[in-house]
């Protein structure tokens, strides 16, 4: 038996994927792409934008006509959100929701049995307890994806996913470490913590841990080289938080900081939390304390009310304050949300047209950044192959990304390079002889 996957939405899902992955292997399924022949298609959907509700529809589509005859199961984001809507799309067989991906096998072979339907969608808001989906055995040997957090208590004016995903419900740190430690034992040099609110990580848990506590543990964990800290709000980086912080070595130098938005008018309405100003201040203080930051986030243009004049506001700020790269991102009302009963809508021509600006910003500030380290020598974690050539793809601690020319095999290597030129979204670089 055969079983594909097809991954849409953040490093959560992908972590959440390759647990699903570790389960049908130890059933006995043979894992294969997407785009081939499978008795047994998984699609793990996301749902924050309602593009990502149609790219989820499509991949149900594909799936269907891969195999007419294949169990298609939709879990995720979009399945806990619309289990109704995803259960009527033809083909479909399977739906489960966020918090019970771990029973997928059960599920799929019940499905093939029974020769009928199931959707089993959990109540999230009510849920309280982290699901383990521990991995022991991860398909990519370079880096690692670890789901340390799950929900969101935030309730953003335009996002959905604390009714997909419920309540902050956190890993213990006893589990945290032991998967870490099971990770260096394997190999890897890299781990990446994420969750859906990571800076939330601890308040749900009785010994009052926190994320920083967390990141100083696995600091001393042995063969680990790198931490990562997924997407991170800005309020997480207190004077206390950075202070402590810079005394981890292996933390690397890139935070993906949330903004959203340069305007504190728009900022307001999006219930986000901060001020431009508590953003600037915590890009300045990183910059002060940790060398070579750097720093990342997502944009949305477009929210409702955003005149002309605020958007004004966002784009000077982002051209002033520049951010290593910006994801940007077009406002897409979602059903449920304050946002989409907002008045003052904008029109998809505005959205456009503001969204371009700002790429257009992004492409110069990312190439402005990356023309930093011109001519520095830089540890590059290699993770695979570059086109099929004979060239290594891989990144530095602070997030540039690297090709390099090389005849031997250097995954998962962390190897001295020199950045020689950037090009449009990475640099090329000279493996040290």
């Amino acid at each position: 038996m055969k079983v594909a996957f097809s991954t849409l939405g953040c490093r959560v899902n992908q972590y959440e994927s390759e647990a699903m992955t570790e389960k049908f292997l130890r059933e006995g399924y043979e894992v294969t792409s997407y785009d081939s022949f499978a008795d047994v298609y998984v699609i793990n959907t996301c749902t924050v934008t309602n593009m990502g509700d149609k790219k989820s529809r499509q991949m149900i589509n594909r799936a269907r006509r891969q195999n007419p005859d294949a169990i298609i199961a939709v879990v995720g984001c979009y399945s806990q959100i619309a289990p109704n809507e995803v259960a009527k799309i033809e083909g479909v067989d399977v739906v489960l929701g966020t918090r019970n991906k771990g029973e997928i096998v059960y599920w799929v072979n019940r499905a093939r049995e029974e020769k009928k339907q199931i959707v089993e969608v959990k109540d999230v808001l009510r849920n309280k307890v982290f699901e383990e989906l521990n991995i022991e055995e991860y398909q990519n040997k370079t880096r690692a994806f670890l789901k340390i957090q799950d929900g969101c208590n935030r309730f953003c004016s335009y996002c959905l996913i604390p009714f997909a995903r419920g309540a902050v419900c956190s890993k213990s740190p006893e589990k945290v470490l032991a998967e870490v430690k099971e990770l260096a034992k394997n190999g890897f040099k890299e781990v990446i913590l994420s969750g859906i609110h990571t800076a939330s990580y601890g308040v749900d848990l009785d010994k009052s841990v926190t994320l920083v506590d967390l990141l100083e543990q696995i600091d001393n964990v042995e063969g680990i080289e790198r931490i990562r800290i997924g997407s991170i709000d800005p309020t997480f980086f207190s004077e206390g938080v950075i202070e402590r912080i810079i005394n981890i070595k292996k933390l690397c130098p890139h935070f993906h900081l949330s903004l959203q938005s340069g305007c504190d008018a728009t900022l307001k309405r999006m219930n986000r939390g901060y001020t431009s100003e508590e953003y600037r201040k915590v890009v300045e203080d990183l910059r002060k304390h940790i060398k070579d930051v750097s720093i990342t986030t997502d944009i949305i243009v477009g929210f409702p009310g955003e005149s002309e004049e605020e958007f004004s506001i966002t784009y000077n700020f982002l051209k002033n304050i520049k951010l290593s790269k910006m994801h940007v991102f077009k406002f897409s009302p979602r059903t449920g949300t304050k946002a989409a009963l907002m008045s003052d809508q904008v029109s998809n021509d505005i959205k456009d047209e503001r969204s371009n600006k700002l790429i257009e910003l992004n492409n110069m500030l990312e190439n402005e950044f990356m023309n930093k380290f011109k001519d520095r020598f830089m540890d590059i974690l290699y993770e695979q192959r570059y086109n099929n050539e004979e060239k290594y793809e891989g990144y530095t601690p602070n997030y540039i990304k690297v090709v390099s020319k090389c005849n031997d095999n250097i995954e998962g290597k962390i190897i001295q390079t020199k950045l020689i030129e950037s090009m449009k979204e990475f640099m090329i670089g000279e493996i040290k002889s």
